[in-house]
């Protein structure tokens, strides 16, 4: 097990001592008679622990696994036992498969990476093909999503000709937005045009941006002043009318460009409600970029969609290739991260991010 607790240490951050200390104070705490005075607090304190908890355990398990395997390997080479070694190497196969789920997690240590996500694709350079490129994109992550039990919610979608202008979701499960913030860009995609008669080789683009879904208790500034809200008429598939009032919302945040909307209610007052929810999300995000002196590297409203800003490229022809300009990963399956396979990817550039706030 020492090879994943030095992992975890060296990796994300993780002293498990340090989170069993922590665990014990919050223990001792909730046990005491005043507890339940303040219960703001308190309420705050048992989501800790159970936070805390739910990232210790897991590795304490692995750990009695792994030595219940170490056990019955020790029985079977005093007893000369080859018979059980299939049982062995099955068992192992498991807590293998196991620490590199952890070993993910403890990848995750920036603040808000447990939160939930707001996702949102736009449509870049290349007309109805890059319409295509958005609808593709959506339904890899979508595809990731359900391999990992996530919830989806469609905040906004904006269907345009040959597929999908805009879309936001919410992803809900634990850690959405540690997994997908790397996932902040420019898509871009070169294949044989199925819309193109002659046959040729296209080039698109689409921008993606996630942001922490983060909690009510969280101040973020936003003034009257500082944003126009413009309501319009929701439209669904082939410009049918959801509705015949303009119940969807667009807000524009002026200091930063952001533009966020909604048209997922029938409601214009429950549109206005989720919107403002993300433009939270979103402003939350660009100031803590700022804060790290990191928003011109990071923030989507500085990045033109187009070439020479992409962080991956999906290649479908001549060759197929899918390769992250950042990590420099590549895999020659396409269709695999098509459907859905994107983790090697998520894994890579968090190792990245780690290495370079090492460096």
């Amino acid at each position: 097990m020492s090879s994943a607790h030095q992992y975890s240490t060296h990796g994300g951050g993780f002293d498990p001592e340090r989170v069993r200390e922590e665990i014990h104070t919050l223990e001792q705490e909730t046990a005491g008679e005043e507890f339940w005075n303040d219960r703001e607090r308190a309420g705050k304190s048992l989501v800790q622990l159970k936070r805390l908890k739910k990232r210790l355990e897991p590795w304490e398990e692995l750990k009695k696994e792994l030595d219940d395997v170490s056990e019955l390997y020790t029985l079977a080479d005093e007893e000369s036992e080859e018979s059980m070694e299939k049982e062995i190497n099955v068992a192992l196969e498991r807590v293998e498969a196991r620490f590199a789920e952890l070993r993910i997690v403890e990848l995750l240590g920036s603040e808000l990476d447990e939160s939930p996500a707001f996702l949102t694709i736009h449509a870049g350079a290349g007309g109805t093909e890059a319409c295509d490129w958005v609808g593709m994109l959506l339904r890899m992550y979508t595809r990731w999503a359900e391999r990992r039990g996530f919830g989806l919610e469609t905040i906004d979608l904006q269907e345009a000709e040959g597929g999908v202008k805009s879309v936001t979701l919410q992803v809900d499960g634990d850690y959405a937005h540690g997994y997908l913030k790397g996932e902040t860009g420019i898509h871009r995609l070169v294949r044989i045009s199925p819309f193109d008669a002659s046959a040729r080789r296209h080039t698109s683009f689409a921008s993606v941006y996630v942001s922490p879904v983060i909690d009510d208790d969280i101040q973020v500034d936003i003034k009257p002043d500082d944003i126009r809200i413009d309501t319009y008429r929701s439209q669904g598939a082939g410009g049918q009318h959801v509705n015949k009032t303009d119940s969807a919302v667009r807000i524009t945040h002026f200091a930063t460009g952001i533009v966020v909307q909604c048209q997922n209610e029938r409601s214009q007052h429950k549109n206005k409600a989720t919107a403002m929810k993300v433009l939270r999300s979103r402003l939350f995000e660009y100031y803590s970029q700022e804060r790290d002196k990191e928003n011109a590297k990071h923030a989507q409203v500085k990045k033109e969609i187009s070439w020479g800003n992409q962080i991956r490229s999906y290649v479908f022809q001549p060759y197929t290739m899918v390769k992250d300009h950042r990590t420099k990963h590549e895999v020659g399956n396409i269709q695999a991260v098509m459907d859905g396979e994107i983790d090697d990817f998520i894994e890579d550039y968090l190792k990245h991010l780690w290495s370079e706030k090492s460096a």
